[in-house]
């Protein structure tokens, strides 16, 4: 065998996408040259980046119901760290810490569905670190062995059906970071200044996070944006399109809806359910937490349903398909073509399902352990293969956990497992469930960029579970630490994904939901689908605050003017475009991680916000300086990713 550094100026092969059969596709690192790959450092940096993009999507996540992806800003992150800093040249290593980095993210976004609901519920006894490490460290493990006798199948023998877009887009970072770029520094421009900025308005409190406007002439409605360095990011990366349904959703809510109510409510001599105050003594937002977040939550869970049943044939030709290919392997085990033995899974599924039936914490049952490995392992193989047609951002893992706690809720209450408990168990089975597929998604993801750069899967198979166990600890701690410090379900930390989930499960339960306003919700839910707009963006924006779609509104007014700019130039729209996403995707960690810090501040009630007497109490002034704040940051956003530079990715 050869062993040597990958050739200068060196980019992927035509065949990367597609045009030829998967076993003659030659890797950009061919199996006969040997790198270094699973090093300490490339396990050591991976599993760092893991922990800061779980706790970072935990934090973004609980208050915009939004997660960024961590496979490019880790890519390039691994990249630039082992090349500036370590001196090391090696995109196996890269390869290795992406793949491990990735993983923060599906797990932080598992949670998020699922397990912010006991603490909604009020069980604080019941919302335990133990709890949420193993449910990841089971949930996770599930995500990683189900996919391992799939693999070949997915990315090889389906080369070019299956693009895993993402997955390619993470090879291609890797391949040009490799080669030389100025990314690295980007993330870090956009962290550093994102923290910054987030320092100086969370935590000093020189201008509020909030500004808003009463429109007394309009029933008293009101109006704002939230002037925060992540949403300004999130909005940049999302689009121009996604925001502006975001935003439509909040107009009809705050323009339309809250007015409504305040004008036939005006009148009422006794609360409305399941308000407990007169609408007429009622703010703004007050009448979207007590009526319209339900109609919000309505429409959400419509747009799963949407996407469950216009994707249901799908569902079941992806799980028959992997099926088909279950176990396949190939002649000579190359290094390029390895797995870890199917041995290995059978034994670790088998105890896996014995520890969720018999940890004390999770009080399972074994009708529950049953249904929850069932489930596991056929959404599992579902996102595998899903994440390959659409993408891990799109991949419909809410629509996913939907399904499960309707069938599995419905199950426990049959069976007289009900009450709180049969509540925490159904969301506990979930929340496992959800994990599963998020990671099984990711992790297929990321073996497809193993496939294509030339890494050795059985080595990525072995070393992927380091960076679950990591962010399981970090993300458990996040969840905590923001459920003390600000009351998870509350406007700081809506955690609107979980509260749906929440609310199907109590729902079936108990019954004692307003019904009426959530059965509206899907209603509208249904009507914006039939206008052939996207449900689930459209509900979001009608769930969440206006001010949180305001804000993502402006990161997306950014991307359509750069886009418009340079639109007849191929080459340089995707240079300004990565670009772009990269110092955004610096902006949402820089401010998310900031946020946790500040958020520590406060759960040891630790006042910083010395500045509160500057500009956050001076009247409407003060409103109108952090707007100010605000476009300077976009312009700051706008101008270096507009800017050139002499080494771009």
């Amino acid at each position: 065998m050869a062993s040597g550094k990958v050739e200068h100026g060196r980019k992927l092969s035509d065949g990367a996408y597609g045009g030829i059969s998967g076993d003659k596709y030659v890797p950009f690192v061919p199996a006969e040259e040997v790198l270094p790959e699973s090093t300490f450092l490339s396990l050591v940096i991976g599993v760092i980046f893991a922990i800061v993009f779980a706790a970072a999507n935990t934090y973004l996540g609980l208050k915009t119901g939004m997660t960024i992806s961590a496979a490019i800003p880790a890519a390039v992150l691994s990249t630039g760290i082992l090349k500036t800093i370590f001196r090391r040249n090696s995109i196996l290593e890269a390869n290795m810490a992406t793949a491990i980095a990735a993983t923060g993210e599906s797990v932080a976004a598992g949670l998020l569905f699922s397990f912010p609901a006991i603490a909604i519920w009020g069980f604080k006894n019941e919302f335990t670190l133990e709890r949420i490490i193993f449910a990841v460290l089971i949930g996770g493990l599930f995500g990683v062995l189900f996919v391992v006798p799939l693999r070949r199948y997915l990315t090889v023998e389906e080369h070019g059906k299956l693009l895993y877009p993402e997955g390619m887009a993470a090879s291609e970072v890797l391949v040009t970071s490799n080669q030389g770029g100025s990314g690295f520094m980007t993330v870090l421009s956009g962290m550093l200044t994102g923290g910054i900025y987030k320092l100086l308005s969370g935590g000093f409190s020189i201008w509020s996070e909030e500004p808003a406007w009463n429109l007394n002439w309009f029933k008293g409605t009101q109006v704002g944006i939230n002037v925060l360095a992540s949403l300004l990011g999130v909005g940049f990366i999302v689009g121009i399109e996604i925001s502006s349904y975001m935003l439509a959703g909040g107009i009809l809510a705050w323009l339309g809806l809250i007015p409504l109510i305040k004008f036939f409510g005006d009148g009422l001599t006794s609360p409305i359910y399941p308000a407990t105050t007169l609408i007429k003594d009622m703010s703004a937002s007050q009448i979207w937490g007590s009526y319209i977040r339900y109609i919000g939550a309505g429409g959400v869970l419509a747009g799963g349903f949407i996407t469950l049943f216009k994707t249901f044939p799908t569902l079941i030709k992806a799980f028959k398909d992997s099926l088909s290919g279950f176990g396949t392997s190939a002649k000579g085990q190359k290094r390029t073509d390895s797995d870890i033995s199917i041995n290995i899974v059978i034994v670790g599924s088998i105890f896996l399902f014995l520890l969720t039936w018999l940890l004390p914490m999770f009080k399972m049952t074994f009708i529950g352990s049953l249904l929850t490995i069932l489930f596991s392992f056929f959404f599992a193989v579902v996102s595998a293969r899903m994440t390959g047609i659409v993408g891990e951002s799109n991949n419909p893992v809410s629509g996913m956990t939907i399904a499960t706690l309707l069938v599995v809720t419905s199950i426990l209450k049959l069976t007289g497992i009900v009450g709180d408990s049969g509540m925490i168990l159904a969301i506990t089975i979930g929340g496992i469930v959800c994990i599963a597929a998020a990671t099984a998604g990711c992790n297929a993801q990321s073996l497809k960029t193993c496939y294509i750069i030339g890494g050795s899967p059985k080595k990525v198979e072995s070393y992927l579970y380091t960076g679950i166990v990591a962010s399981s600890i970090f993300a458990g701690l996040v969840l905590i630490m923001l459920n003390n410090s600000y009351g998870i379900g509350s406007k700081y930390v809506a955690a609107p994904q979980a509260t749906i989930m929440s609310m199907v499960v109590k729902g079936i339960m108990t019954g004692h939901l307003p019904w009426i306003l959530i059965i509206a919700g899907v209603f509208m839910g249904i009507m914006i689908e039939m206008m052939h707009i996207p449900v689930l963006p459209f509900a979001l924006g009608l769930y969440l605050p206006f001010e949180l779609s305001a804000a993502v509104m402006v990161g997306g007014i950014i991307r359509w003017i750069i886009d418009r700019k340079y639109k007849n130039d191929e080459k340089m729209y995707k240079e300004k475009t990565e670009k772009g996403i990269l110092i955004s995707s610096g902006l949402v960690a820089g401010d998310a991680l900031m946020g946790l810090v500040i958020a520590i501040f406060a759960g040891l009630k630790i006042n910083i916000g010395f500045g509160a007497n500057w500009f956050t109490n001076s009247g409407a002034f003060a409103s109108w300086v952090s707007l100010l704040m605000f476009v300077l940051l976009g312009i700051y956003l706008y101008g270096y990713t507009v800017r050139d530079s002499k080494k771009t990715n």
